[in-house]
């Protein structure tokens, strides 16, 4: 083979290659972004249950001394 063609067989694996880290990446990115909504959904359900948590301790009676006191 030639300079030229052994050249281009190298570009060509190079090229191979690179495509192939791009979709692995790809694809990793995806499955981030899946678990980034996982979590926000979770962040949104636990501020939702710690905000009805807080106004039921508002709906309280306040903590008094005991008669006997």
């Amino acid at each position: 083979m030639s300079d030229e063609t052994n050249h281009i067989t190298r570009l060509e694996e190079m090229l191979a290659h690179q495509a192939k880290t791009i979709e692995e990446l790809s694809d990793q990115l995806a499955e981030q972004w899946k678990m980034v909504e996982q979590m926000r959904t979770k962040l949104d359900r636990l501020t939702e249950r710690f905000l009805s948590l807080e106004e039921q301790s508002l709906d309280a009676p306040a903590i008094t001394r005991p008669p006997h006191y």
